[in-house]
């Protein structure tokens, strides 16, 4: 397929099965993949058990991880013409401000915006939007031990402040995914559809496309 894209990002709730979508189209697409590293930061687990003791520490690890691999990402891959990601740098800020009271807030925004106007920009955004009841299944499927503390509150707080995020998002061109029904993991005519709308159809700036084979 033609491609038109050097950098293409995929969001989405936890559970939304970005880093799936993600593997599966640079394997289709030869593309070089980067995922977030959220295994190597220490706190995560302790923050699913004490999200007020830990969110600051859990957020500043998560920042500066996701800075280091930004600043990579800056550099050419000589065998990957196209770098497709589970994230984007700006998810980063979605949790601050749902998990940080407003001094730790403060400082971690003189932090971010520091970075922020150093990350990679993608050409391209995927957002995998999906339901409250799907996302708490899909969690529950994989079976990662420290995750199944996650409250059903607070998956439904990360889904609305995605979906607010994403409404009035305008840095890039942006396709919605409403995922609820769709399964790009097993479905091969949902995941070749998903591919035909990124690199067969022209994407502008600041169009959404919702799709829903």
């Amino acid at each position: 397929m033609p491609n038109q894209f050097d950098f293409i990002a995929i969001e989405g709730v936890i559970g939304a099965g970005k880093t799936s979508l993600a593997r599966l189209l640079a394997e289709r697409q030869n593309a070089r993949l980067v995922l977030e590293e959220f295994k190597d930061n220490p706190f995560l687990p302790k923050f699913y058990e004490d999200r007020e003791r830990y969110a600051f520490q859990t957020q500043l690890a998560f920042l500066a991880s996701r800075f280091k691999q930004q600043d990579n990402m800056m550099s050419k891959d000589l065998f990957h013409e196209l770098t497709i990601s589970d994230y984007i740098f700006e998810k980063d800020r979605i949790f601050a401000r749902l998990n940080l009271d407003q001094d730790e807030l403060a400082l971690y925004d003189n932090i971010f915006n520091i970075m922020t106007g150093i990350a990679a920009q993608p050409d391209l955004i995927i957002y995998i939007q999906s339901s409250v009841d799907r996302l708490m299944e899909n969690i529950n499927n994989r079976g990662r031990e420290y995750e199944q503390q996650i409250s059903r509150e607070y998956i439904q707080e990360l889904n609305d402040a995605y979906n607010h995020f994403f409404h009035h998002y305008t840095r890039s061109p942006l396709i919605i995914l409403n995922a609820t029904e769709v399964d790009f993991v097993d479905n091969q005519e949902h995941l070749v559809y998903i591919e035909e709308q990124i690199f067969e159809n022209p994407i502008h700036t600041n169009t959404h496309l919702h799709i829903a084979p």
